[in-house]
């Protein structure tokens, strides 16, 4: 095998679709994929490479330090790519404890562990850190996100995404840990867990349930396909410079509200509904404590220098995006049961 690749979070949802094009794209790269299947780890996601020659899935938390360095010892790693995290805002509102144990400790145990087995020899090796735009803060009605944009950031969950961005950075200053490291914008696509607004949106519409809009629906977000994402990513990985951050985005900036009733528009057609039908479940529900207006990134670096740029408009994503739930209702069915709803009635029951 040429190179051995760790790539964390690999059953989630960008996770999955990252581990996929690896693993078909790199026949010669030994790909172990670590999860430790909490609820939106789903191996399902990976049905259609879980018996390739080079794939190796590894079940384990990247809070467990003494199992993380196991797996250094035992595997000769080559590089990491890191997306495991907890990353949906309202959870980390509720147990900010659990965002700061999975997203800061288990970025550290990763780091130390990379470090250890790399012991100064870094040639050949390198940590990819998978961020978010939301380290940034927020924007008003103009301006981009840039990669020299300072850290603003205003909910439990990006706060502690900018600290293990701050740790992957201060590990290649003070030990000259290669590294590279992406922000990107809100994802979407396929076998994405169905708490978070499309695939939730495209879940209710179908089922006639409430489509609960916070405060007045105007937050601004850029939007990007999941598998353009992936590519970017590979791009990233192997052609990125040391030391770098790139800011992925889809160029794509989209209001909350008029997100909502395009998919309810696509819907209704799609499920053979009178016009305006979906629309009528739409609720404005109260607004979420420290709620960012507006997210936009500026992605001209990773455009330029390393030749990335979405592959489909938001209208085909989306289109990709809705009918494969449509064609999956036992995925959706599997990982919406149990702990999921009582989840969701907590959440969204106001």
């Amino acid at each position: 095998m040429k190179k051995t690749l760790l790539i964390t979070g690999g059953a989630g949802f960008i996770g999955s679709h990252v581990v996929r094009l690896f693993v078909n794209k790199y026949p010669d790269y030994q790909i172990l994929n670590l999860d430790a299947l909490t609820y939106a780890g789903n191996l399902e996601n990976l049905k259609d490479i879980e018996n390739a020659p080079n794939y190796t899935f590894i079940k384990a938390d990247i809070t467990d330090a003494a199992g993380i360095n196991k797996i250094f010892n035992t595997y000769n790693i080559d590089g990491v790519i890191h997306l495991a995290a907890e990353s949906h805002v309202d959870r980390s509102i509720t147990d900010p404890n659990a965002f700061i144990q999975t997203n800061v400790m288990g970025t550290a145990n990763l780091l130390n562990a990379a470090k250890e087995s790399w012991k100064g020899n870094f040639e050949g090796k390198r940590f990819y850190h998978v961020s978010t735009d939301e380290v940034y803060g927020s924007l008003g009605e103009t301006g981009f996100f840039l990669e020299t944009t300072p850290y603003d950031p205003q909910s439990p969950y990006s706060a502690s995404k900018a600290a293990s961005d701050h740790f992957v950075r201060a590990y290649g200053n003070t030990y000259g840990l290669p590294f590279v490291l992406t922000n990107c914008s809100n994802n979407y696509g396929p076998n994405h867990f169905p708490e978070k607004l499309i695939p939730l949106f495209i879940n209710n519409i179908r089922n006639n349930k409430p489509l609960p809009v916070y405060g007045d629906g105007k937050y601004t977000r850029d939007w990007l396909y999941v598998v353009d994402h992936a590519r970017a990513i590979d791009m990233v990985f192997h052609t990125g410079k040391n030391g770098e951050t790139y800011n992925i985005g889809g160029f794509n900036e989209w209001q909350n509200i008029e997100l909502v009733k395009l998919l309810c528009t696509k819907m209704d057609e799609k499920l053979g509904r009178e016009p305006g039908t979906s629309a009528q479940l739409i609720s404005y529900i109260k607004d979420r404590p420290g709620h960012d207006r507006r997210y936009a990134i500026d992605a001209t670096k990773i455009k330029t220098e390393l030749g990335w740029e979405p592959s489909v408009t938001f209208e085909q994503g989306l289109d990709i995006t809705i009918d494969w739930y449509l064609n999956n209702q036992e995925w959706l069915d599997h990982v919406t049961s149990g702990n999921y709803q009582s989840y969701y009635q907590k959440q969204y029951a106001h």
